[in-house]
């Protein structure tokens, strides 16, 4: 995985699809991990379940953007190996700074989870749902230290040539998270019965479990071995914090911001009707699933094009983006074709659309994935974007890109079209594709000026 650039465009099809696969892989377990919860918590009930799912709103956002900001080693990574085949000590370096700053950045998280409280009675949460909340992420809060450092050594070692490790051990978290909640949410195998709490308890159990899992492979792994990834992690290297922080803190900010978008929208279809917000939910389920196959070409694009990067290569630059975008925008004209041809099938898997309790819901839903139809496409094109650009360590107009995309036309025709005109949530789903549209466009026109700005390895 570390050769120079492919010269065909078979092999550069093969290299992007070996290393997209089980990344891919990783994504949809992921979500997987988080569904075993709300399998678990739904058997104690509505407030439960609305409690856990405001908790995890927060915490999921912490994490996932904190994961952004890990990922800024995966660029620098790859460039050290796309200078030099032998790039131990770099690697090495590389690692520990994205370690240390994973580490502060959880205990910030932590914090920010201390006043869920607040916040939530700051968004006009019911009482009885934030008594049930605060207790549960209390405990959760906790998962933030290992899920952020497990976050950087499943791209640290994805990066490094062995992607398939880290879906292995996100299945080996779906078993455990499972197993976990079956024992500590009901009281099995000598456990207290804990309900919601013991779903927190479950969390931090996986995700302590999936690091440790990680550092035992990075051992065991001659490949992964050799760099003594884990060695004087107390010695301090500014130059590569300095490095790090400016991919990575953009690359967060990114994250939060398109983030932001989607959760905004949530809160105006609960102004609009429950109905509303109700339809949004189950259509969105199937955008989310969708788009962790994009998500992860990004992945593997960011490192094809920093290999590529730290060679000096920009044909291998503009092979390993070209590659990425034909692989994440054909899969999303897939998608987009299955909402259009079988909206009621895939709504099947959610609700009953023959039942009448359920039919205003399965008209909207019917209505917002048509919308989705187009949307996955800008969908997978901004994410795939993005991370071509991350691979020319590109990250802070992006963020810019996508802090105006989504936030002025996005957030700005959804509130016009949601709340002052006749089409309600339909107008909210299309403020969501205008903020797509725009931040694809400017994405893909950044990368396609990219040797005239100034991006490509001198």
């Amino acid at each position: 995985m570390f050769e120079n650039p492919p010269e065909r465009w078979i092999d550069e099809w093969r290299a992007s699809l070996r290393l997209a696969a089980p990344l891919v892989g990783a994504n949809l377990l992921q979500m997987a991990v988080f569904a075993v919860d709300v399998v678990f918590v739904a058997r104690l009930g509505p407030e439960a379940l609305a409690a856990s799912s405001l908790s995890v709103a927060l915490f999921g956002l912490l994490i996932w953007s904190l994961t952004g900001l890990v990922g800024a080693a995966s660029p620098l990574i790859a460039a050290e190996l796309g200078r030099r085949r032998h790039a131990v000590r770099e690697v090495r370096r590389t690692v520990r700074m994205a370690g240390w700053v994973g580490l502060v950045a959880a205990f910030v998280a932590i914090a920010v989870c201390l006043l869920g409280g607040p916040l939530m009675r700051l968004t006009g949460q019911q009482p009885g749902v934030i008594a049930l909340a605060v207790p549960f992420l209390q405990v959760l809060m906790w998962a933030a230290i290992p899920a952020v450092l497990g976050a950087l050594l499943r791209t640290v070692v994805a990066t490094l040539g062995r992607p398939g490790i880290g879906t292995a051990i996100t299945g080996l978290g779906v078993a455990v998270n499972a197993l976990g909640n079956w024992i500590f949410v009901f009281g099995h195998w000598g456990a207290p019965a804990l309900g919601l709490t013991g779903s927190a308890v479950s969390s931090v159990v996986t995700s302590t479990a999936m690091l440790f899992a990680y550092a035992l492979v990075i051992r065991c792994d001659r490949r992964l071995h050799r760099y003594r990834l884990l060695g004087r992690w107390w010695r301090p290297e500014w130059r590569r914090l300095r490095d790090v922080l400016a991919i990575g803190l953009p690359i967060c900010g990114t994250i939060i911001a398109e983030a932001g978008m989607f959760n905004g929208a949530a809160f105006l279809m609960g102004r609009i009707g429950e109905s509303e917000l109700a339809a949004h939910t189950v259509a969105l389920q199937f955008a989310a699933i969708a788009f962790q196959v994009p998500f992860g070409v990004a992945q593997a694009a960011t490192i094809r094009v920093g290999l590529a990067y730290g060679a000096g290569n920009a044909r291998g630059i503009a092979r390993a983006g070209l590659v990425a975008t034909q692989l994440g925008i054909g899969f999303m004209a897939l998608s987009a074709g299955a909402m259009l041809l079988f909206p009621h099938t895939l709504l099947r898997l959610y609700i009953d659309p023959a039942a009448p309790e359920n039919a205003r819901v399965v008209v909207l839903a019917v209505q917002y994935m048509m919308v989705a139809a187009a949307f996955q496409l800008f969908d997978g094109a901004q994410a795939v974007g993005a991370g071509m650009l991350r691979g020319l360590q590109d990250t802070r107009m992006p963020m810019l890109i996508a802090l105006f995309g989504y936030w002025v036309p996005g957030v700005g025709t959804a509130l016009w079209l949601g709340l002052y005109t006749p089409l309600g949530g339909l107008g909210v789903w299309i403020g969501l594709l205008v903020g797509l549209i725009f931040v694809a466009g400017l994405l893909h026109w950044r990368w396609a000026r990219r040797a005239r700005l100034g991006l490509l390895p001198a």
